[in-house]
């Protein structure tokens, strides 16, 4: 059974799997790999998720304040051995909940073209694609996604 907590970043799970996520990331970015890791610091990170199965962490994600009634998906994550459990799913679940706490409209996020699974899980769950927003604007490699939370 998959467990989440609610969290921050500095807590010990989420900041090792983000480690995973970021070395997956370097791979498949490539050269592109320094463009986006300047966008993805954890520091300060005030609203995380870890997921759990049987009492060891598999998964994460976070949300950050975008604009006024926004929360930006961050840093979703799932190891290996938790793929295709329903964890990324469960995990992203969470995070809209907990944006529409804090009554924030919508949820958006930025993926790369490099990572077809995650363009399908949003897609799976609601997300529709919106021009490049931000940094991400006329960043080809970039598709980003929005949803109404509330």
């Amino acid at each position: 059974m998959i467990q989440t907590i609610r969290t921050d970043s500095s807590h010990p799970d989420f900041i090792e799997l983000v480690k995973f996520l970021d070395a997956d990331l370097a791979e498949r970015d490539g050269t592109d790999n320094a463009f986006y890791a300047q966008f993805n610091k954890i520091d300060h990170i005030k609203y995380a998720v870890v997921a759990y199965e049987d009492g060891q962490p598999v998964g994460c994600g976070a949300i950050k304040e975008h604009g006024p009634n926004a929360m930006e998906i961050k840093r979703m994550y799932t190891t290996p051995e938790g793929r295709g459990k329903g964890v990324a799913t469960r995990v992203l679940t969470e995070l809209e909940a907990w944006a529409a706490e804090l009554s924030c409209e919508k949820c958006v996020l930025e993926t790369g073209k490099k990572q077809p699974e995650a363009i399908e899980l949003y897609k799976k769950n609601g997300y529709r694609i919106i021009p490049n927003y931000g940094q991400y604007a006329g960043i080809e490699n970039s598709v980003c996604f929005e949803k109404v939370v509330r």
